[in-house]
């Protein structure tokens, strides 16, 4: 969708969800978490139904709350919805019948509060899986969270509402994540300034399959439902799926996109397949990816984001596949930890993967040099390996030469903080 689109994209100074025209959002304490203070619950509101859609886990462990989003929005993934509940500190995974019923009565108190219907109302949780999640936190926190939202009478505490959501979503997270950018519109809606906004949470337990942690994604963009469920999984595809801290994924990931066609009430929403879709594909896929890699640096325990590019692959589904491998291999990523240039582990986690290709081809690269071409090991200045090891960003690069398929994956390093933080996590 996003080939041969250019698009000029301004980034807008510490912007977040709440920066789109429409966004409301705030985060409070509510309870969920045992620490005094500490932000547990995020409100995304927008004062008239607006299209939405959504992505899910496929992990058959599905937490509650993804069941009851996945009917809200229908069989088609999209529907209008006025608001998006989310707690952090507990996963209300794994349990049972009680689980739906907590999950389904927050969207009717939500509902209640903000005077909609209850299937217009998402909701998403993160945390400690196999709990039963309290509905009394939320009887309190709801009402008292939506009033201080209400309550934001100007731009700026608007943008600190959203930015109190994005802290409240966190788990393991070292710092919250959010980022947004605007661009000015073409076709059919020329002379219009459009913003896309999001955050997400995401440190461990993390790799997705046709969806992402918890993200929320917001625009002013007038986009129809079906246009903006293409758009979201699209980029869905090549930003959070491409993202690996640990190779595993979680009973709760969830991505909703809110579009509230703020930005141009006179022109018809964006079609799927249009130029104007793609145009806003470009910035969606934009803010997305700087999610992803910030997900991935923020890996737990990570000292390195990590960039791995397999090219030269005979298929898509190939160069994913040896993406991979890489990125999730251990010696891989305790390698990196170490800062040894030691390029016989990325081959050999190459050549177990089942992908076809002949090792007398291929040449790999580390942080931009060269260390093994046609298979065989190439001499490097060790120091200058070391020197380079000292960036915040490794770089890895492999070229199979097997057909004309590429792809990009990012992780992380493997540290000890990683098993700490782990072996301590319900602690």
């Amino acid at each position: 969708m996003q080939d041969n689109i250019t698009t000029k994209l301004t980034v807008i100074a510490d912007g977040g969800v709440a920066s789109p025209a429409g966004i409301r959002a705030g985060g409070i304490h509510a309870g969920f978490r045992k620490k005094p203070g500490r932000l547990d619950m995020a409100l995304v509101e927008v004062d008239e139904p607006c299209s939405a859609a959504g992505a899910f886990t496929t992990n058959k462990f599905c937490a509650a709350p993804v069941t009851v989003s996945r009917a809200h929005l229908g069989a088609s993934g999209c529907a209008p919805v006025r608001a998006i509940c989310i707690n952090s500190g507990n996963a209300n995974a794994a349990t049972g019948e009680e689980g739906l019923e907590v999950a389904e009565a927050t969207c009717k108190l939500v509902a209640d509060t903000l005077g909609c219907e209850p299937g217009e109302v998402l909701v998403a949780s993160t945390g400690v899986i196999g709990q039963l999640l309290e509905l009394d936190h939320f009887e309190t926190g709801v009402p008292e969270l939506h009033a201080r939202i209400a309550a934001a009478g100007d731009e700026a505490a608007r943008q600190a509402g959203g930015h109190d959501a994005a802290r409240a979503i966190m788990t393991t997270d070292t710092h919250p994540k959010e980022y947004a950018v605007s661009y000015e519109a073409t076709g059919a809606l020329a002379g219009h300034t459009v913003t896309v906004g999001g955050m997400c949470k995401g440190s461990g337990m993390i790799m997705p399959n046709m969806a992402t942690m918890i993200a929320i994604i917001t625009t002013d963009a007038p986009v129809a439902p079906e246009a903006l469920h293409e758009v979201l999984i699209d980029v869905v595809k090549a930003t959070f799926n491409k993202v690996t801290v640990d190779s595993d994924t979680s009973t709760n990931d969830t991505c909703i996109a809110l579009a509230t066609g703020e930005a141009a009430k006179d022109v018809a929403p964006i079609e799927p397949g249009t130029p104007e879709a793609a145009e806003f594909a470009v910035a969606v896929n934009a803010v997305c990816q700087h999610l992803a890699r910030e997900i991935a640096a923020d890996g737990e325990g990570a000292s390195k984001l990590v960039t791995v590019t397999v090219a030269g692959a005979a298929t898509d589904e190939d160069a994913d596949t040896c993406a991979r491998a890489i990125a999730n291999s251990p010696l891989v990523k305790t390698a990196i930890y170490g800062h040894d240039c030691n390029w016989g582990r990325i081959a050999m986690a190459l050549g177990k993967c089942g992908v076809e290709f002949d090792q007398r081809d291929v040449d790999i690269d580390i942080m931009g040099m060269p260390v093994c071409r046609d298979g065989l090991t190439v001499a490097f200045d060790e120091d200058e390996a070391l020197r380079r090891f000292e960036e915040p960003e490794i770089t890895i690069w492999a070229d199979l030469k097997a057909g004309t398929c590429e792809t990009t994956v990012w992780t992380c390093d493997l540290t000890h903080e990683y098993v700490k933080i782990n072996g301590d996590y319900r602690t």
